[in-house]
């Protein structure tokens, strides 16, 4: 799956084809170490290329272990693969801790002896502050740049990325100051990762059911438009991410005029031409099923459990607990409704219930 034009050169006589030869012949080299190739994508705009996009009953259809992990509920998201490989290595590592601190004849490290336990005797039940309709903003945030962060560090074509000259940075800078060489070169931290999606979505006030949009996106743009995601490109591919799952998601979008306040050094041109050309690398297929959601959703929290991010446990108190209750009646009823009937004789009377307030 990808763009069947994306090696073509373009042969438009307006433009300067010495100042993009070294953008679209296909090599870029920097420092004569590290060379890039970029992936010529041109939508001139005086041109329609929304004609020479499939009808989505043309699409094409890919065989079996083939499929888009961001389409397709049993297909294992991207992320997940890049990340197996260090968390296999946690794993060793936590586990050769254990086996040393019972071989020097202590305990498990971080477990009390039974003598120092102490039991609840008030019954109380801590759940975690999270559920799949309104995730936990600040952990989704979390688990999101270090999915974005495996996509960088773990990415496969080191050396030799696969690149578009729309989410450069060095081409199309979101700050006035000059880019430093190795920001472009080095790996960014999750943390770095971390704060600039953070400063986005607190910005925006966005959800956290946006964040995980967001990473469906960024995995369905590597996909379709075969790139790689590299430090000079990670933050205009979030950006562009971020811009169209919060159009599709929220009921009240933000504006790309209002992305321009949040980051001062941008144009709203440069971020319309973004956004465009987002939606043509997607063959402005923005549809995110149900099943995709939740598959990304549980999956990231296996990855912030891999990572030893802490979930928040909250205690159950009475008025959260009526409110759980009347959500489960609700998808209960509803679920009921949909169940084909059956001449069951224990199915002939039902109870009747109030409906259920929330407020």
């Amino acid at each position: 799956m990808g763009n069947s034009s994306c090696c073509l050169r373009s042969n438009s006589s307006t433009r300067d084809d010495k100042q993009l030869s070294a953008y679209y012949e296909g090599q870029y080299t920097r420092n004569n170490q590290v060379e890039f190739q970029y992936i010529n994508q041109s939508f001139p705009r005086d041109e329609t290329s929304t004609n020479f996009l499939p009808h989505i009953s043309e699409r094409e259809v890919l065989d079996v272990g083939e499929e888009d992990p961001s389409t397709h509920p049993t297909a294992r998201p991207t992320f997940m693969e890049r990340s197996r490989s260090e968390i296999k290595l946690k794993d060793n590592r936590r586990s050769c801790y254990m086996l040393d601190a019972l071989a020097a004849g202590g305990g498990f490290p971080g477990v009390l002896p039974k003598s120092l336990r102490k039991s609840s005797s008030c019954s109380t039940i801590y759940i975690d502050d999270s559920t799949i309709s309104q995730p936990n903003l600040k952990n989704t945030i979390k688990c999101i740049s270090l999915a974005i962060y495996y996509h960088i560090s773990n990415r496969k074509n080191r050396g030799h990325e696969r690149l578009m000259e729309i989410f450069e940075e060095r081409l199309h800078p979101i700050t006035r100051e000059p880019i430093p060489a190795e920001l472009v070169t080095r790996d960014p931290d999750h943390r770095q990762i971390y704060r600039f999606v953070r400063t986005l979505f607190h910005s925006a006030q966005l959800t956290a059911e946006c964040a995980i949009i967001t990473l469906v996106y960024i995995e369905r743009l590597l996909n379709y438009a075969e790139m790689d995601l590299c430090p000079s490109n990670w933050r205009r591919v979030v950006l562009g991410s971020i811009m169209l799952a919060s159009k599709v998601w929220d009921d009240q979008a933000v504006w790309n005029v209002d992305y321009c306040q949040i980051l001062r050094d941008t144009n709203v041109d440069d971020m319309n031409e973004l956004e465009r050309r987002f939606l043509e690398c997607l063959d402005f297929n923005i549809e995110v099923p149900s099943s995709v959601y939740a598959k990304y959703y549980f999956d990231l929290r296996t990855l912030a459990l891999a990572n030893d991010l802490q979930l928040p446990m909250q205690p159950l108190y009475k008025e959260r607990a009526k409110k759980l209750e009347a959500m489960s009646r609700v998808c209960e009823d509803r679920l009921q409704h949909n169940m084909k009937r059956s001449h069951s004789a224990e199915r002939l009377f039902t109870e009747r219930r109030q409906p259920v307030v929330i407020s």
